[in-house]
């Protein structure tokens, strides 16, 4: 099968093998926010978890969010992928159009002066990290197809069928993979 570009870089995106059945990557795309030398970190974009950002942070304004699972590196901890930019300091540029992170202090005033909106931001809990070498392994192992990032599926609300959509986005091979059942075994 032809790969795109096997070499993982901010701003692409991670999608898992069909057969991968790890349950935190199962059908998961994940969103690179970082990748050097000293490892890569990125975001699950497809596993929302059954509560809303005022569940979780109590001194939160007012807004309609829900929280994603971003993986299972630190999940006591909370990130956020958005579209704010530069309006909001200390962010950092993932690709065109899409940040990581920012003074959480000047979001929170941002969002109660309403110069936010709920589709402009996605918060995660946790993150997906690998050290140096541990990700180009597992691309090589086939666990992984990379595929260019962008701003659509990133911020999908499709979340349900995020993973079928950027592989058939991928070409006719890929497509084939979407198609893929999750359980061989039931046909």
């Amino acid at each position: 099968m032809v790969r795109f570009n096997k070499k993982p870089a901010k701003g692409k995106f991670l999608v898992s093998e069909p057969f991968l059945e790890d349950p935190n990557f199962k059908r998961s795309v994940i969103l690179l926010s970082e990748h050097n030398d000293e490892g890569t970190v990125g975001f699950i974009l497809n596993k929302p978890v059954d509560a809303m950002i005022n569940d979780a942070i109590t001194d939160f304004p007012p807004f309609d969010s829900n929280i994603y699972f971003g993986g299972p590196v630190q999940t006591d901890t909370l990130h956020y992928i958005h579209v704010i930019g530069e309006k909001l300091p200390e962010s950092k540029k993932i690709m065109n159009g899409i940040y990581w992170g920012g003074d959480f202090d000047i979001l929170k005033l941002m969002i109660e002066a309403g110069q936010v909106k709920p589709s402009d931001i996605r918060f995660y809990v946790g993150y997906s990290g690998w050290g140096s070498a541990q990700l180009a392994k597992e691309i090589k192992e086939q666990s992984w197809i990379l595929a260019p990032g962008n701003k659509q599926f990133t911020f999908s609300g499709n979340y349900k069928s995020l993973w079928r959509d950027v592989l058939k986005s991928m070409g006719k091979e890929y497509s084939i993979l979407s198609n893929f059942p999750e359980d061989p075994s039931l046909n």
